[in-house]
């Protein structure tokens, strides 16, 4: 057995981390739903759209809430007080709804093309919110010897 101490946490990087990749990739999810119901407006018949927007607008963000919460609850196990993460993931949901609803004005301004980068730009949050996560969970101090 080693006397090593445990490598020191980063609760913030990890508490902060985990935020924003449920908020990052949960809001990509509502964007996708808002950019495949927009190609459905232009490729179907008003009745047809009618039947099938429906479930897009609405299967949207309950997908972007459960996906971000998702994230946000499994990024953050490296905590270990269970209150923390489950704040967490409930923030991660309400974030990435928010996210998406963003959305909305994006589409009514720039179209398709401000759409598609609204989604590589929340897909990006959530990445760089992952490695923000991993980081705050690797050793802080350098390794062994370190005070």
């Amino acid at each position: 057995m080693s006397d090593a101490p445990a490598p020191a946490k980063d609760p913030l990087a990890i508490g902060l981390g985990s935020l924003a990749t449920g908020v990052g990739i949960g809001g990509g999810c509502l964007t996708i739903a808002q950019i495949v119901f927009e190609l459905l407006q232009h490729g179907l018949a008003p009745a047809a759209l009618r039947e099938g927007a429906p479930y897009f607008l609405l299967a949207g963000p309950i997908t972007a809430g459960a996906v971000g919460a998702g994230f946000g609850w499994h990024r953050s196990l490296a905590l270990e007080n269970i209150w923390q993460r489950g704040v967490i993931g409930v923030l991660a949901a309400v974030g990435a709804i928010l996210v998406g609803f963003l959305a909305a004005p994006v589409d009514r301004f720039f179209g398709l093309p401000g759409m598609l980068v609204w989604l590589a730009a929340s897909l990006w949050l959530g990445i760089a919110g992952n490695r923000w996560a991993l980081q705050g969970t690797r050793d802080v101090g350098g390794g062994a010897g370190t005070a």
